[in-house]
């Protein structure tokens, strides 16, 4: 597992020691960054709900985000983002919040450009992810929700004030991406 592109490029992230935690893989986590090509700008800020490593979270520091949000309940988890995040140079830029999602999102003040959610799979946490980023009221205006998610796991086109408008498959995996709108519809 490495950043695949900007500022940290190569650089290499440990990884977990058990198939408790399912890191992005790279090839994944390149198709996730070119769909976010129009939305990413220097400075923006993301939060990686399910952060596991840190892998995405990492990578969106390394391609110019200002803060980066790393929020896991397990141990070993919030260990492995430390560890990725110190040997990576950017503590800086790193917030690590530690418990269960939904109050972490919660906890979150400042406005969030996009966010991470790459649930274990089979869990049911996605849609009740979006719906916490939604009552938390911390999503910027037209942001982003990059959702990870088993390929045969059928999400709605749209989730209260988020629409879909992109998804993509690879493998198992699907990559579903929703963006914020005020003028949507419950």
């Amino acid at each position: 597992m490495r950043i695949i592109a900007g500022s940290l490029k190569g650089r290499k992230l440990k990884s977990p020691r058990t198939d408790d935690i399912r890191p992005t893989s790279d090839k994944v986590k390149e198709a996730v960054f070119s769909m976010l090509i129009p939305y990413i700008y220097e400075g923006f800020t993301a939060m990686d709900v399910f952060s596991g490593t840190g892998n995405l979270g990492l990578e969106a520091i390394s391609r110019g985000a200002g803060t980066v949000f790393f929020s896991d309940s397990s141990r070993e988890s919030m260990s492995l983002i430390k560890e990725n995040v110190r040997s990576c140079g950017v503590l800086e830029k790193a917030i690590l919040l530690s418990g269960d999602y939904q109050s972490n999102i919660k906890r979150v003040r400042q406005k969030v450009d996009i966010f991470f959610l790459d649930p274990p799979y089979a869990n049911g946490y996605l849609l009740p992810a979006i719906r916490a980023i939604e009552e938390a009221g911390n999503i910027s205006e037209d942001g982003i929700i990059v959702c990870e998610h088993e390929h045969r796991e059928v999400v709605p086109e749209e989730i209260g004030s988020f629409k879909m408008i992109k998804t993509r498959r690879y493998g198992k995996t699907t990559v579903t991406i929703y963006q914020y709108s005020q003028d949507s519809e419950d």
